[in-house]
């Protein structure tokens, strides 16, 4: 049996929204700094869809990846689990975030992905709903519970994303991290002694 050393996890926490005026950066500065209070040890990157070029096709269809889309596989390869950050659009989640998870296939096998949703009296779970189906075609393991803000707007934050977030966020985040981190330690060890194929 292999031995798994119990390094730090890595997790990518994705920014779903590209549109103007978004709250999808105040909604993941809240969730990443209540992570990394929660989970001081573990590694998060944010991978910002607004900050990325995107390329229309996959490299797995005949076409050369440029530099900056294999820093960016890479990018998401490292990472042991995710956190997708996402609103609901019209009952559904943005195309602009199904681009991004498309352009990717083996990086997201076998390992947790996990939800920060907000939106109107829905609260973007209806976004997430459909998502779970994405990633369950991409061999992904999505966990139960996430966080979902229903009727969300900035003035719920303070400028910084960190402050007076709706009651019980803190908790439900605290519930997403720990799911993550059983399932992201459990299918790394997993992954390290049988890889998936």
């Amino acid at each position: 049996m292999t031995t798994i050393p119990d390094s730090p996890l890595r997790v990518a926490i994705v920014i779903g929204s590209t549109r103007d005026g978004r709250l999808a950066p105040t909604v993941g500065t809240w969730f990443t700094e209540h992570a990394r209070t929660h989970a001081p040890a573990t590694h998060f990157d944010v991978i910002d869809l607004t900050d990325l070029v995107l390329p229309d096709n996959h490299p797995g269809w005949g076409h050369t990846p440029t530099p900056e889309q294999a820093e960016l596989a890479a990018r998401v390869d490292a990472a042991d689990a995710y956190v997708i950050v996402t609103p609901e659009y019209n009952h559904s989640f943005p195309a602009h975030l199904k681009h991004f998870i498309d352009l990717h296939r083996m990086e997201w096998q076998a390992k947790p992905v996990g939800f920060v949703s907000y939106g109107g009296v829905g609260g973007g779970l209806r976004a997430v709903e459909q998502l779970r189906l994405v990633f369950a075609e991409l061999h992904a393991t999505t966990v139960r519970d996430g966080v979902s803000f229903h009727r969300v707007t900035a003035d719920h934050f303070a400028e910084n994303g960190a402050a007076h977030a709706p009651q019980g966020a803190g908790e439900a985040a605290k519930v997403l991290l720990d799911q993550l981190d059983w399932w992201a330690r459990a299918l790394r060890t997993a992954r390290a002694e049988r890889p998936y194929t």
